[in-house]
């Protein structure tokens, strides 16, 4: 008898056309119940009427997150029966209650402190799965960096969600860079969660970019911002040191992680809350100030968030001092970026 052996190869070509299915299903799912979620967002009023502060003009059904949900949760229910059971309940437990706050939100409007609570509550759901960053030796620490991020990264995707198509775009970006890396290590539970989320956010785009007809609204975002995070966390590097691949999901998020740290050090400076202060200060309004159009900006933003992950993917496999001199450019492009802005672009309320 001749034994074979299944190598990590074969195991990402046999995974692929599972990928592609959950994908497109998800995808079609999207585009079947964004309208459905619109109807329902005006009939309850659940919409995002104008204000100072944001760039509509015209009150816009909310509750196209809940379409984002039903798309991703369909398509892995449907196809998800190889993955690791508990796991995967931890994050769709998280990632529900997330969207539920975000739901409460868009309705009621939500105490931001109270969004935090929830927020780290889903955090804690996925230590229990299981779900959580193993760099250090001491539990605690990994712990603590694992509220952080997942706290850190969800907020940062909200607070993305500023503009027409952004936020689900940039999503569909930082998500496609951890599919592809999650497939080169044969990860089938990562690539699965990346496909699901790429198909129903670009199912949800159809309705999303400029001039949009429904907002994802904190239903959407939060939801989102939870699996990116998730994704992150989850990323495996067999071939390279955690040394190095620490700095990866870094790299890919690095332009809703950019963006956040702008807005905080600038209402910082201006004396504002960044928790319950909005503006249009963002790196997405900047640069309508500084004469592109909505879509233009969607679209430099969606080309940010792709240099994020060329870096990123470039890092997975390098050399430690080669790794860090990219990590090192990126960094100070960032900085820059941040700068830039801040120095020369006009600052919105």
């Amino acid at each position: 008898m001749t034994h074979q052996v299944r190598t990590r190869n074969d195991c990402v070509v046999s995974s692929m056309p599972t990928l592609l299915l959950i994908g497109i299903t998800a995808l079609i799912f999207a585009i079947l119940a964004t309208p459905v979620a619109r109807r329902i967002a005006l009939l309850l009023g659940v919409v995002d009427a104008p204000s100072q502060r944001k760039i509509h003009t015209n009150p816009v059904p909310l509750l196209g997150g809940a379409a984002i949900y039903v798309a991703f949760v369909g398509a892995l229910l449907l196809f998800g029966e190889r993955f690791y059971i508990r796991e995967l309940i931890s994050i769709l437990l998280a990632a529900t209650l997330v969207s539920l706050c975000g739901l409460v939100d868009d309705r009621w409007t939500l105490n931001a402190y109270v969004k935090l609570v929830g927020q780290a509550s889903a955090a804690i759901i996925l230590l229990i799965g299981g779900v959580q960053v193993n760099l250090f030796a001491a539990p605690w620490l990994n712990w603590a960096i694992t509220i952080v991020w997942v706290v850190g990264i969800t907020n940062a995707t909200n607070l993305l969600d500023n503009m027409d198509g952004l936020s689900s775009g940039v999503a569909v970006v930082c998500a496609t860079f951890f599919l592809l890396l999650a497939a080169q290590s044969g990860q089938i539970l990562v690539s699965a969660l990346a496909a699901a989320l790429i198909g129903a956010c670009i199912g949800f785009l159809r309705y999303n970019l400029n001039p949009a007809t429904i907002f994802m609204g904190d239903t959407g975002s939060l939801f989102i911002g939870l699996l990116l995070a998730v994704l992150g966390i989850k990323l495996r590097f067999p071939a390279n040191q955690f040394i190095i691949t620490w700095m990866v999901p870094l790299c890919v998020l690095a332009l809703p992680i950019v963006d956040t740290t702008l807005v905080t050090i600038s209402r910082l400076r201006r004396g504002k809350n960044p928790l319950t202060h909005g503006g249009k200060d963002h790196i997405s309004h900047r640069l309508v100030a500084l004469g592109l159009t909505r879509r233009e900006a969607v679209l430099t933003c969606y080309l940010m968030a792709g240099v994020g992950g060329v870096f990123g993917t470039y890092i997975a496999s390098a050399r430690s001092f080669d790794a860090y001199i990219a990590a090192g450019v990126l960094a100070v492009l960032a900085v820059g970026v941040m700068f830039f802005f801040e120095k020369r672009a006009p600052v919105g309320a």
